[in-house]
């Protein structure tokens, strides 16, 4: 065994530390390297259902998001043509009965500051920014971590190094993201700058013919984010660049009155390509592994990102505690109980971006399926996703909901 038993994780964001956190509950300790000078996030506001929030409760996490967190009333489809509303799913009180936990707004900077500031003061967790990974290597009792000047040794390895992951590269191999040909434009303004008329305690999606508007409030209600997506083909990667207005307003044009009115009020934009991958179902290769979207990336139209990030650190936890040693047999256990679930949640979620974009018939026939719809059938659409409950890691209490793929 190398490195005293610890684990290395590359990546530093949520879904590393996420890993980190939920190895420290378990007693084991990790090194996370992080390539940026700093542990930081970038990003906006992401939406947390219930399978999240279960996580969170088991990392020990859920009474800080709920300081910072938003819980809206609504979820609201509405026609970004017509400004129709299409269809309606409340997630207040009979949603929090259904499924035994919230559906909120969180900003990601406040998610990441939650786990960074737990991992940071754990004697088991050590946190080294400033740490680029340029590969590993493998031997029977464990891994030789290689970066830029450092090396090191650990019982394992966890590559939590997101989309463009190196780790993938070595393990899977399968060559660069699949580019949807969608671009998303992001950005958050002080509430005090956004109109009351505006103003609502939901996440709003506002679909049209290949684009759709995204509002909701964020930390408190002090802040109004804003996501603009839309089809093009004009880019092939990008993350955190600022976006081009003029191209933006052009793609929006025909849109309803509140839609392009939204989009006017904000000067500057930040712009990023979306990617994902086709789902595979090993991405694990002796004593390393994949999680988050260095194993499952997925586009944004279902909101599972950072959940199915922290259910991988939680199930991968459980799956090395009951395999003692034995990485190897941990890591394959791990990834042939999440990839049916995580790769479904990657179908799906392109399933959800041809709906909100459809254009023609296609249109139609989406608009009057959401609208055919009760609640209760709109709640039981989600069971698949929201039910999933792995169980507590060690010396927890475990939820009543079963597992699910």
């Amino acid at each position: 065994m190398r490195g005293d038993g610890r684990i290395a994780i590359v990546g530093g964001g949520i879904g590393g530390l996420a890993a980190a956190r939920a190895l420290s509950l378990a007693g084991r300790r990790s090194v996370v390297l992080e390539q940026a000078p700093k542990f930081a996030e970038i990003g906006a506001g992401i939406q947390m259902g219930p399978n999240g929030f279960r996580m969170l409760e088991t990392l020990g996490l859920r009474d800080v998001i709920d300081d910072v967190a938003v819980f809206p009333d609504d979820l609201i489809v509405m026609d970004g043509m017509t400004a129709k509303e299409i269809t309606r799913i409340p997630v207040a009180d009979a949603f929090r009965e259904r499924f035994g936990q919230p559906y909120a707004l969180v900003h990601r900077a406040d998610l990441h500051r939650a786990l960074l500031d737990r991992c940071s003061e754990d004697p088991l967790v050590e946190l080294r920014p400033d740490s680029t990974v340029t590969g590993h290597s493998e031997c029977t009792d464990g891994v030789t971590v290689s970066g830029e000047n450092f090396t090191v040794e650990a019982d394992a390895l966890i590559g939590a190094d997101g989309l463009w992951s190196l780790t993938r590269r070595r393990i899977v191999g399968d060559g660069s993201p699949r580019v949807s040909g969608h671009i998303a434009y992001r950005a958050v303004l002080p509430i005090e700058d956004v109109e009351e008329r505006f103003r609502r305690n939901a996440m709003i999606l506002w679909a049209g013919p290949r684009n759709h508007l995204v509002q909701y409030p964020l930390r408190g209600g002090k802040l109004f984010n804003l996501v603009a997506v839309f089809h093009s083909d004009r880019y092939v990667e990008g993350w955190d660049r600022t976006g081009d207005p003029e191209e933006l307003h052009r793609r929006f044009a025909g849109n309803c009155d509140t839609v392009r009115s939204l989009l006017a009020k904000v000067e500057t934009w930040r712009m990023w390509v979306l990617c994902d991958r086709d789902p595979v179902a090993q991405w694990s290769s002796g004593r390393a592994t994949l999680l988050g979207d260095a194993a499952h990336p997925m586009l944004q139209y279902l909101a599972q990102g950072a959940s199915m990030a922290f259910e991988d650190a939680v199930v991968l936890t459980r799956s090395i505690l009951a395999n003692g040693s034995d990485i190897p047999t941990a890591f394959a256990q791990y990834e042939r109980e999440r990839y049916l679930r995580t790769g479904r949640c990657q179908i799906m979620a392109r399933v959800h971006g041809a709906f909100y974009h459809a254009e023609g018939v296609s249109r139609e026939l989406a608009t009057h399926f959401l609208q055919a719809r009760s609640v209760e059938q709109s709640f039981e659409s989600l069971a698949w996703l929201y039910d999933f409950d792995p169980g507590p890691i060690v010396g927890q209490t475990a939820s009543k909901r079963p597992a699910s793929v």
